[in-house]
């Protein structure tokens, strides 16, 4: 047994008792403990017993009286609002100088070809001395049931030097776009995509034969399943 059920079952043993005692008269006075004077007239009736002195009720404080409840209590902090992410907002690009490899993939083992683009540009940078000055980037110029082809592109302030097979400089896309995001593993992506060709034929939207993913969390460190990846649709 607990120690809740020991107090509870204590508490019922004393109720019998209580009630015995509640329910039990006052003794009656004997007669030859007090007896009537003989030279009284009349004889003097017998004492009442003496009622049972009951205690001023309790002094009842309203909950205004009290210190606790005259002050309003402090309501806690709002927690911050999550803000839906964009899906089709209206963007604009600008153009940044950019190191680009070209490349090309099938779709059975597309995220590791595009890895495989990001380490290379990633070690052109390192070997110049370069820092990246932006997220890096996939654009896709074509695809087909089979496979795609891409170019991999880091945005930085100055030109690479050592630059290697397919690799060379240029800007990135400019011009007006939708913006999307995507959070989940490259995997996942064809949901993203499917909302995307619907919400563009709700809005009876023309899209130019390209699309931009901006990786913003950083793929060669980031687990497949939590990247987070902004994904722009040029409009004609």
């Amino acid at each position: 047994m607990n120690r809740i059920n020991t107090l509870r079952a204590a508490l019922v043993a004393l109720l019998p008792l209580a009630a015995i005692a509640l329910a039990s008269p006052a003794p009656a006075q004997s007669p030859s403990a007090s007896p009537a004077p003989a030279a009284s007239p009349s004889p003097t009736p017998a004492p009442t017993p003496a009622a049972t002195p009951v205690p001023p009720p309790a002094e009842t404080k309203s909950p205004a009286d009290s210190p606790a409840a005259s002050q309003s209590p402090t309501p806690p902090p709002a927690a911050p609002v999550q803000t839906a992410d964009p899906f089709g907002e209206p963007f604009t690009l600008e153009p940044k100088k950019v190191v680009m490899l070209k490349g090309t993939a099938n779709w059975d083992s597309a995220f590791d070809a595009l890895i495989e683009a990001f380490k290379q540009l990633t070690a052109l940078l390192d070997k110049d001395g370069i820092k990246a000055s932006g997220n890096p980037m996939i654009v896709y110029t074509s695809t087909d049931d089979t496979g795609f082809t891409f170019i991999a592109e880091i945005p930085v302030d100055q030109d690479a030097k050592n630059l290697g097979k397919n690799m060379s400089m240029g800007n990135s896309p400019d011009g007006k776009a939708l913006k999307f995001v995507h959070r989940g593993s490259y995997d996942n992506m064809d949901n993203t995509y499917e909302a995307i060709t619907n919400h563009l034929d709700d809005k009876k939207l023309e899209a130019k034969d390209t699309f931009i993913e901006e990786y913003i969390t950083d793929p060669l460190k980031t687990a497949e399943d939590k990247l987070v990846i902004n994904v722009y649709v040029p409009l004609k």
